[in-house]
């Protein structure tokens, strides 16, 4: 029966060797399988873009497949027949197929759980039911069980540190990106609302009783309401997305501390135990590290799974930014704000820009430029000096830009220029000075010029609205700066949980092998010592 024991427990680690090896490596290259030629389904009308990392051919398609080639795998949900959707994290389908790589690693941890619990009970039933005297030990095997057990209760202690410092660098990676991307997107709502404020401010612009027409002010209320939806909209949904992903993370995070924590307490304990022969503790760790190595393995999966799917991420972002025109499955999960709105304001704050130059233009040329006879107030204020340079509209009448002409201020300096055309005026508003503009006058053609400077400074932000600028830039820094350390360190805890889970399992096999043999050993010196106290 000791031979029968022996013999389960030698199965078992050829099992267990045969198993992992034969899955590792064709699992973790990230599923990137070769399309073979006639390998899409006929009648399936898609282009696959070659999603090298440096290719920078442009497809030209009203709908573009992301990460087609690296996301080209088994589709259990589909008879295992290739997944040809691309990225989209809405599909089922494509998760199925992220999901059937962490297979081999679930297939494992069943495996093991059910046949060490085999071998655990054959054991504990032989012991019970077969209980005979330990006999001799051979000293190789119990040198060999001694060496094996150090080493792979070395190998559990790197893991262990690989685990946890992968974790924590994989965390801070994932929390720097999501705040870059919050970040951006309460800047472009900030900005919205900006755009917003000034448009407000300038329906109640008055220059000499002048306003913008009751049409532009109706138009503004509309816009307005528009531009304050997208810019909540916008906001809310990064933040509320970024929250979901941070729950997640901070869950993974906690679990993987508390695995690598518990796997090197089990570890080390195991060890001290096996030396000491302790072998009914020995026994309760087995059985403890029975199950955490189960759970340890199916947590493999669910990383390899994580893993595989943020590659796959940072490889469809980079192709949406270099075809951010096609329509992909990012359309239903970026934060673009809605094209029509953009356009209307864009034309809308060139169009009140341009009004509110003309109204301040009307006022130079009809009021302040004019030497008006005492005898016609308000319009006169004893206006008197050189006469006021126009302000520049920065627009053609299509609202095209134009350049402004030799005689004229632009929107940046013209308070600063007519600083010089303010006259000093006496108690009823008379100018007493010499010049062209009182205070007042200056205060509300200030005032007009600041709201259309804020209008024509937030132009191009609007033209990026337009087309998603700012996403394909968002995308583009977290694709340089963040994608290489989440994939670099998600690696990182996935081969510490396999360098773990490998090494805590075949510890527990070392723990009742080398407790075996030390136990027998044990048995063995006794007898000698016994037999030689007869002799003598």
């Amino acid at each position: 029966m000791g031979k029968f024991k022996s013999f389960s427990v030698s199965l078992l680690i050829a099992f267990l060797f045969f198993s992992f090896f034969s899955c590792g490596d064709s699992h973790f290259q990230d599923s990137q399988t070769t399309l073979s030629t006639g390998g899409i389904e006929k009648g399936v009308k898609r282009n696959l873009l070659e999603d090298g990392e440096n290719s920078e051919t442009p497809v030209n398609s009203s709908y573009l497949i992301l990460a087609a080639k690296r996301t080209y795998r088994r589709d259990p949900l589909d008879d295992f027949k290739k997944y040809t959707g691309g990225w989209n994290i809405s599909e089922k389908h494509y998760w199925a197929s992220v999901g059937f790589t962490a297979v081999p690693l679930w297939v494992i941890a069943a495996l093991w759980f059910v046949l060490f619990g085999l071998c655990l009970s054959l054991i504990c039933l032989c012991y019970c039911c077969c209980r005979r005297e330990p006999y001799g030990y051979s000293r190789v095997a119990y040198a060999l069980s001694l060496i094996l057990l150090i080493l792979f209760t070395t190998v559990a202690i790197v893991g262990c540190v690989i685990l946890y410092t992968g974790q924590e660098k994989f965390h801070n990676s994932t929390s720097k990106a999501l705040s870059y991307v919050v970040d951006t997107a309460n800047s472009t709502g900030e900005k919205l609302r900006d755009v917003s404020e000034y448009l407000g401010a300038a329906k109640k612009i008055e220059v000499d009783q002048v306003y913008l027409s009751t049409n532009v002010q109706t138009d503004i209320d509309q816009i307005q309401e528009k531009i304050n939806s997208s810019a909540t909209a916008l906001t809310e949904k990064a933040v509320d997305n970024s929250e979901d992903i941070h729950d997640i993370v901070d869950s993974v995070r906690l679990a993987l501390i508390i695995i690598s924590a518990v796997m090197l307490l089990l570890t080390f304990v195991g060890f001290v135990l096996s030396l000491f022969g302790k072998k009914t503790l020995v026994y309760i760790l087995v059985i403890v590290g029975w199950i955490l190595v189960t759970g340890t393995f199916i947590l493999c999966g669910v990383f390899l799974l994580l893993h595989n799917v943020t590659a796959d991420s940072c490889v469809a972002m980079n192709q949406w930014v270099k075809n951010p025109t096609a329509h992909t499955a990012l359309d239903d999960i970026l934060p673009c704000v809605d094209n029509i709105t953009a356009q209307e304001t864009m034309t809308k704050s060139k169009e009140v820009t341009s009004q509110l130059v003309n109204v301040v233009n009307q006022v130079i040329s009809n009021v302040s430029n004019v030497n008006v006879p005492p005898g016609f107030k308000p319009l006169y204020f004893n206006q008197s000096g050189p006469l006021l340079p126009i302000l520049c509209n920065p627009y053609q009448s299509d609202f095209t830009n134009r350049t402004c002409g030799s005689a004229e201020v632009d929107l940046g300096n013209a308070t600063e220029v007519w600083k010089k055309y303010v006259c000093q005026v006496s108690s009823d508003g008379i100018c007493v000075t010499t010049g062209r503009l009182t205070p007042n006058f200056y205060e509300q053609m200030a005032a007009g010029v600041n709201v259309s400077y804020g209008l024509y400074h937030y132009s191009p932000f609007l033209v990026e609205l337009q087309d998603c600028t700012f996403v394909r830039e968002t995308l583009i820094v977290i694709h340089r700066e963040h994608c290489p350390g989440l994939r670099r360190y998600s690696k990182w805890v996935y081969s510490g949980l396999v360098m773990v889970s490998t090494a805590v399992m075949l510890s527990l096999v070392f723990w009742v092998i080398y407790g075996r043999e030390r136990r027998h050993r044990v048995y063995t010196k006794a007898i000698h010592a016994r037999d030689f106290d007869k002799a003598t």
